[in-house]
């Protein structure tokens, strides 16, 4: 049976009334790297703040390396490194400074300490940067710094939080290398993200969606639930073919991405021709309508699509099934 560094059950988080995550569960394997992937807004900081024992769940359960995040919340700091969005650095403080005060709240002490920061430093690239201060680094520069200070104390599992929000693509691809080394060593990778390529990073994910898990999976296994057929249309007027082809019957749904539209369709023939036939009519140039392999954002926008489909009908379900009863004792709408 595979050894789980983090499991949470209906997991919950209420802001004076507001439902910010809602009944979310969760199965982490030790040694992976997992994904927690949405928009901003979605629920993804709120979760990990509970899971590293920061905020108290207004409901549900979880442990993270096997202790439990509200009755045994000091042991579970102990046992993870957690980054946040802003990096959590003092940036009036040099880099060694920074090091050296996170070395004293995880009490890495002694020679191992002094081992820990040669180490961080390297890992980091900042030797012979000791003594600049951490604000006159560029954003690539403090990430790997704020890396560093999160895993002095060499903990099995690791907390990021939106890690490469905010730097260059160069720094997020390095960043994700480091990210890779580590799961090798054995460390459990929790990260949050918006970015659809970093996801592809990951060994299993789950899609949050206005504090909802809506699915959770590989990024194969959920690039395969795009069933239907998945064209990619480059037209001259992008927003003009959005707008005509949101509506056809033949389609069962148009998202943009980039400089072209992405439409899927159950009925690929049938799509093309009225693809075809719809810019036509609207004097809109066709330049190209091509099946692609769905990416994993056609994969989330396609989940996410499917998740509104359901909850409108749950919703007219429930109308029609409270809808006040007619003189002769039948309900007011009509049943079929």
């Amino acid at each position: 049976m595979t050894a789980l560094a983090v499991e949470a059950e209906g997991l919950t988080r209420i802001f004076d009334g507001f439902v910010a995550v809602d009944h979310v569960d969760l199965r982490v394997a030790a040694g992976t790297v997992f994904g927690f992937l949405g928009p901003n807004g979605a629920g993804k900081s709120t979760t990990i703040r509970m899971l590293c024992g920061i905020l108290r769940p207004s409901g549900g359960r979880a442990t993270v390396g096997g202790f439990d995040i509200a009755r045994e919340t000091e042991r579970v700091k102990s046992r993870i490194g957690y980054m946040s969005q802003r990096f959590s650095l003092y940036e009036d403080l040099t880099v060694e400074e920074n090091l050296r005060f996170f070395a004293g709240i995880y009490n890495v002490r002694g020679p191992q300490r002094d081992a820990r920061i040669a180490w961080a430093l390297a890992m980091a690239g900042l030797e012979g940067r000791e003594n600049t201060r951490t604000a006159a680094l560029a954003g690539g520069w403090r990430q790997r710094l704020a890396l560093g200070c999160a895993i002095l104390h060499e903990p099995p599992i690791l907390f990021l939080d939106e890690p490469t929000s905010g730097v260059d693509p160069a720094s997020r691809r390095n960043f994700w290398e480091m990210i890779g080394e580590l799961a090798q060593r054995g460390i459990t990778v929790f990260v949050t993200t918006h970015f659809m390529d970093e996801a592809e990073h990951c060994d299993e994910l789950a899609l949050i969606h206005g504090g909802k898990l809506v699915a959770s999976g590989s990024p194969s296994a959920l690039k395969q639930r795009v069933a239907q057929a998945l064209l990619e249309v480059e037209c001259g007027d992008l927003m003009a073919a959005y707008d005509t082809l949101k509506p056809d019957p033949a389609v069962t749904g148009v998202a943009l991405f980039g400089n072209a539209l992405h439409v899927t369709a159950v009925d690929e023939a049938a799509a093309r021709a009225a693809i075809a036939a719809r810019l036509g009519a609207r004097g809109v140039e066709l330049r190209r309508c091509e099946r692609i392999e769905p990416s994993l954002e056609d994969a989330f926008v396609a989940i996410i699509e499917a998740r509104a489909a359901e909850e409108a009908q749950g919703a007219d379900e429930a109308r029609a099934g409270t809808a006040p009863a007619a003189p002769d004792g039948k309900r007011g709408v009509s049943e079929r």
